[in-house]
């Protein structure tokens, strides 16, 4: 268990990293950097581990007091959309 609330809480905080640069324009700064960032989340959110995260949440097998919005779907597809139209503009 404690390895997965390593895990989880490394993504939590890789998650709100890439929020930061995104909201500071550092994407436009440095780009390869949160590419990099946005590969390993994404690498991460489509993995089996992550469906494993998920569902242990589901199932509240999770402590109460562990920040877990990286295991809200619609919150790393919503970031990997903007970093997406970002990358576009």
């Amino acid at each position: 268990m404690s390895e997965q609330i390593t895990r989880i809480t490394r993504y939590e905080t890789l998650m709100h990293e890439i929020e930061r640069m995104m909201d500071a324009e550092a994407c436009i700064k440095d780009p390869a950097v949160l590419r990099e960032k946005i590969r390993e989340l994404e690498t991460y959110y489509t993995s089996d581990l992550w469906k494993r995260d998920f569902a242990d949440d589901e199932a509240g097998l999770l402590p109460r007091d562990l920040k877990r919005g990286v295991l809200s779907e619609d919150g790393i597809y919503n970031l990997l959309e903007r970093y997406s139209d970002l990358t576009q503009a």
